[in-house]
């Protein structure tokens, strides 16, 4: 009974997570690691958001690599799909699918489209991370199966499922099974193991306010003023958030 208990903690902070964009989860996020700012799990290269009317998405990375260009890998195992399902079936949710095109720069086909979008949907997906390309956009969304790719194609080639549950690369960020994403279009976040989610949320509720009781008051706050008390509250605006910060984290604490 506590682990279900506990689990039922844990969805209910991923379900809160969702309500914050992935910037402010991150400045959440710099407060609390154990890392240096530029050693993140954040991608190093452009994504594209192709449902960003769909906010942001949290789950938990199920990792997948395909070589659409390849034709031996469906004769390789014709059992491929079959196998590959049911292991993310055995997956707890809410999963993000991390799917690595092994023929990337290059595009040969896509492993996203109207049918498989549904599939995974079914299976407690809630969209995918892939640095290849993706198709059916419009019948994606209307799944309500969000996705952060590179592109758009029209074929799907030799979409096979390669090999899956390992650790994948895209936009230049190694992403393992397991790790909690979050991703909206402005990119995302996959976090190291140390990371308590809870932890994470209440940072990152607090930069948020921080930021609205400080720098954001400050630059909103200037009707009427010379530039000479614009500048000095906005410098005393930026100790205050800093000073805050430090207080709440310690001396990691600063804008």
């Amino acid at each position: 009974m506590a682990s279900e208990n506990m689990w039922d903690e844990l969805h209910a902070v991923l379900l809160e997570m969702k309500r914050w964009n992935t910037p402010t989860i991150y400045n959440g996020w710099e407060q609390i690691t154990a890392l240096e700012r530029t050693e993140g799990g954040v991608n190093r290269e452009e994504t594209v958001d192709f449902m960003p009317q769909m906010g942001p998405m949290v789950g938990f990375a199920v990792t997948l690599k395909f070589e659409p260009s390849n034709s031996k890998h469906p004769e390789k195992n014709p059992n491929a799909w079959s196998e590959y399902r049911r292991y993310v079936a055995s997956l707890p949710g809410p999963k993000i699918v991390v799917v690595e095109d092994l023929n990337k720069p290059k595009t040969y086909g896509a492993f996203w489209g109207e049918v498989n979008s549904n599939i995974h949907r079914a299976l407690g997906c809630v969209g995918t991370i892939t640095d290849g390309a993706i198709r059916d956009v419009d019948e994606m969304a209307n799944a309500g199966f969000k996705s952060l790719a590179r592109r758009l194609c029209v074929g799907h080639a030799y979409s096979t499922p390669v090999d899956w549950g390992c650790e994948v690369e895209v936009f230049g960020t190694k992403i393992r099974p397991g790790q909690i994403i979050h991703a909206d279009k402005h990119g995302f976040i996959a976090l190291e193991d140390e990371i308590d989610p809870r932890r994470l949320l209440d940072a990152s509720r607090f930069m948020d306010s921080n930021e609205c009781l400080n720098v954001i008051r400050a630059g909103r706050s200037t009707s009427g003023k010379s530039a000479a008390a614009i500048l000095k509250e906005m410098d005393e605006a930026t100790e205050s958030f800093n000073e805050r910060a430090r207080r709440h984290f310690g001396a990691k604490g600063e804008w």
